[in-house]
């Protein structure tokens, strides 16, 4: 199914046809998205379907199925609860909670991303899951961006998913926005460890925003196998590094 999928994605896109399009014309790719539309209520449905589209991708071209996915929706401002946490295996919501987006991102609203070292900025696209660590943080979870010249540098930047007290919906009366970070997906301390313990171990995370230029070149959502297949090995000899 994954290989199909992911042929059809690839003819249509050299086509011509956006992903919007493509996506709508996929009768097999609706499934999953019912599903687990029906257990998040109000996610957007580009971001879910744009999710589960690169992470088929992914899969289909070398990467380890996962059990659980997360989605991050950048088009929805830090004031809102805008990270969804997945169970794949029983279609399950298992969180919806605040997510700090990077300090140069933007205010209430991230409307800038950033692959760069140095950025303070969020990126887009997917990233696997790997190890948890203690630093200053505390508890905290790093992460491989697999989008090549997107979020693979996400390792060499430090973006990780960790606690931070600025993840406060406190502010929010205060200063209309959530804290913000140097570019890590930081929640909240009361769920940090639920979040990074159903993430960890090779789950995937997909950070979305309209961004018509990524949309369009993405590796991933117009799935190119030969640039998927090579960030697969270059995560690979990451890992082993």
């Amino acid at each position: 199914m994954f290989k199909l999928f992911c042929r059809l994605f690839l003819s249509l896109a050299v086509a011509g046809i956006s992903s919007q399009q493509l996506l709508a014309a996929t009768p097999s790719y609706q499934p999953l998205v019912d599903k687990l539309s029906r257990v998040a209520p109000g996610i957007n449905q580009q971001a879910l379907k744009h999710a589960i589209a690169a992470m088929q991708c992914a899969v289909n071209n070398g990467a380890e199925p996962a059990q659980r996915l997360a989605v991050i929706d950048y088009s929805q401002p830090s004031s809102a609860r805008r990270l969804w946490v997945f169970d794949l295996q029983r279609n399950r919501l298992l969180l919806r909670d605040f997510v700090a987006h990077g300090r140069m991102s933007g205010e209430n609203f991230a409307t800038r991303f950033s692959n760069s070292v140095g950025s303070y900025q969020s990126s887009l696209g997917l990233f696997r899951t790997e190890e948890t660590y203690l630093g200053k943080h505390g508890y905290s979870l790093r992460m491989d961006g697999l989008e090549l010249g997107v979020n693979d540098r996400a390792r060499e930047r430090a973006i990780v998913i960790h606690a931070a007290d600025y993840v406060n919906p406190r502010w929010i009366s205060k200063q209309g926005r959530i804290g913000r970070s140097l570019g890590c997906p930081a929640v909240r301390p009361e769920v940090a460890r639920m979040v990074i313990d159903n993430l960890k171990g090779g789950q995937f995370m997909f950070s979305w925003y309209p961004d018509r230029r990524w949309l369009q070149r993405s590796d991933y959502l117009n799935c190119k196998p030969q640039r998927v297949a090579a960030a697969m090995r270059s995560r690979q000899v990451v890992s082993r590094g």
